[in-house]
């Protein structure tokens, strides 16, 4: 289904960039898996606990029946939008490489380090000024027809990495509270929707321990080769499964800490 996600104009840029401060701490995780991929982003920023807004982390960039690729941003919310946005006009002008024309996936990883780093020939000299890191990192996953689905991390430099089926997820953000689930659940071979299960409990313990991550979660789960974007979900705190997942996890951990034996030291 559709998320009903609207993206932010070119010209939002302008202003968003004047609150150099606005962060985007968020939560986003891609898992790489034999059915395809299961991707995952929150979308809380803050500027100080009396400051909390939603935006959307996630943005894919589709041609039905040849391409999806995703992308998932955390840092500096200016940083990020600009560099969504640029990748968004190239495919408007369809102007030199896009993202809608690049052969693999490690090209599309490759275009996004180097608008990164466009990004930071403009801005970096202001954030100093401001005393402000630059401070961004993007999750790219997604198929492009001819090749397998691949998921990539890349850094504020512009440098990235590819996942592995020894190490089939990314983590950005506030990534220590929900890294122990998916440490101990999920391999390359998981089935999706256990993955779903497990990606959405990584984000319940993470919101549980972290103001600066919070719900609605964006949810987008694609198959292998299926070449489309149509498995999206928006999903709030009142979610029905959500909160069935949120519910039993809690208690199941409950109960297996209350059958522990207790220590005998002393």
């Amino acid at each position: 289904m559709g998320s009903g996600i609207v993206e932010p104009s070119a010209h939002a840029y302008d202003e968003i960039n004047s609150i150099t401060f606005l962060t985007s701490m968020t939560y986003c995780v891609g898992l790489l898996l034999d059915q395809g991929l299961v991707l995952a982003s929150d979308t809380r920023t803050n500027a100080g606990v009396d400051q909390v807004a939603v935006f959307p982390k996630m943005s894919v960039f589709d041609i039905p029946g040849e391409r999806v690729i995703t992308l998932m941003t955390a840092g500096n919310l200016a940083i990020t939008q600009a560099v969504i946005n640029r990748l968004r006009d190239a495919v408007k002008l369809n102007e030199g490489t896009t993202l809608h024309n690049v052969t693999s996936m490690f090209d599309a990883a490759q275009l996004v380090g180097e608008q990164l780093r466009a990004v930071y020939e403009l801005d970096y000299e202001h954030l100093k000024n401001h005393n402000t890191d630059f401070n961004a990192s993007i999750l790219i996953g997604g198929q492009i027809r001819g090749e397998s689905p691949r998921l990539f991390s890349v850094y504020a430099a512009g440098n990235f990495i590819e996942s592995s089926q020894e190490t089939p997820y990314f983590q950005i953000g506030e990534t220590k509270y929900g890294k122990p689930i998916i440490d101990r659940v999920i391999a390359h071979d998981s089935d999706i929707m256990e993955a779903v299960k497990c990606v959405l409990i990584s984000f319940d313990s993470t919101i549980r321990s972290n103001i600066s991550v919070a719900a609605p979660i964006d949810l987008l789960i694609y198959r292998t080769d299926s070449f489309h974007a149509d498995c999206r979900q928006r999903i709030t705190e009142s979610d029905p499964y959500y909160n069935t997942i949120r519910q039993g996890w809690s208690e199941g951990l409950r109960h297996v800490f209350a059958g522990l034996p207790n220590p005998d030291w002393c």
